[in-house]
C-alpha cells in the first residue's frame, strides 16, 4: 500500500512571529522556518505503518517556494521514500492546497493520505476536509490513533464526549492530531541518506490547477493586550461591572 503524507513548511513555532510594519502580512524575513509540527507526526505515522508492514512505499509532497525542498528531505530522513515538490512563488490558500494535493493522489494513486490537522501559521484546518471532499474519499480528522488492517483503516479521534472510532475504507484521508504519535529525532546518516532519494519537481501549471487566492487580506494585526484584571469584593460589584463596564449582560 501506497501512503502519501504532505508537509508544510512554516515559521519555527520556536519563534515568535512579528507583523509588518504596513500590517500587509507577517514579516518572515530571515527567521528560521521547518516543518509544520502537525505534518511531522503525519510522516511519523506512515514510517510506523511501514514499519509494521503496512504501508510499503511513503511518498511526501510539499507545495510553495524552492526552499520547501529542505522540508521533504527532512520527511524522507524520518523515512519517507521519495518526495514532490510542487514549486510555485503563489500565496496558497486551503483550497488551492487542496486541489494541488488532489491532482498529485490523482497521478500517484496512494490507498492512504495522511495530512496534519492544521498547519501553525494560519491555523485554517481546512485542507484535509477539501481533499476529501474533491475525492469523495472518507475522511479521520483529529486522529489520535490508526489502525490499518485489510482494506480499511480504523481512526479513533477526540471529540466533545470523549473519543471516537471511526472506520474507513480505503482509500481515505487522514489528519493527524498531536497525541498521535512523538516524531522520531533525526539522526545524521539519515540525513545524508535522505539527499540521495528521489525528488520530483512539478509546477501548479503542470497539474492543471490554477493556484490564485480566491480571499483578499486587507489587514494583518497582533492580538490587542489584555488588560490586568480586578479583583472585586462580592458578588453584586462582579454583576455590576459586567454589566456596566464589559456590557456582557
Amino acid at each position: 500500500m501506497k501512503a502519501l503524507v504532505a508537509v508544510k513548511r512554516v515559521v519555527d513555532y520556536n519563534v515568535k512571529v512579528r507583523v509588518k510594519a504596513d500590517g500587509s502580512d507577517v514579516d518572515i524575513g530571515n527567521v528560521k522556518m521547518s516543518m509544520n509540527p502537525f505534518d511531522e507526526i503525519a510522516v511519523e505515522e506512515a514510517v510506523r505503518l511501514k514499519e509494521a508492514g503496512k504501508v510499503s512505499e511513503i511518498v511526501v509532497v510539499s507545495l510553495g517556494v524552492k526552499q520547501c525542498e529542505e522540508t521533504l528531505r527532512t520527511a524522507m530522513a524520518m523515512g519517507a521514500d521519495r518526495g514532490i515538490l510542487v514549486e510555485t512563488e503563489a500565496p496558497l490558500q486551503p483550497l488551492a492546497v487542496a486541489k494541488l494535493l488532489k491532482a498529485v493522489v490523482d497521478k500517484e494513486q496512494p490507498q492512504l493520505v495522511i495530512l496534519g490537522k492544521q498547519a501553525i501559521d494560519d491555523d485554517a484546518n481546512q485542507t484535509g476536509q477539501m481533499l476529501a471532499a474533491l475525492l469523495g474519499w472518507p475522511q479521520g480528522t483529529f486522529a489520535s490513533k490508526v489502525v490499518v488492517a485489510d482494506s480499511k483503516v480504523d481512526v479513533t479521534r477526540e471529540i466533545d464526549g470523549g473519543l471516537e472510532t471511526v472506520a474507513l475504507k480505503l482509500p481515505a484521508i487522514v489528519t493527524t492530531d498531536l497525541r498521535l504519535n512523538e516524531p522520531r529525532y533525526v539522526k545524521l546518516p539519515n540525513i545524508m541518506a535522505a539527499k540521495k532519494k528521489p525528488l520530483d519537481k512539478t509546477t501548479p501549471a503542470d497539474l492543471g490547477v490554477d493556484p490564485a487566492p480566491r480571499l483578499t487580506v486587507l489587514k494583518v494585526a497582533e492580538p490587542a493586550k489584555r488588560s490586568a484584571g480586578v479583583k472585586v469584593a462580592s458578588v453584586q460589584e462582579l454583576v455590576a461591572k459586567l454589566k456596566n463596564e464589559a456590557k456582557v449582560l
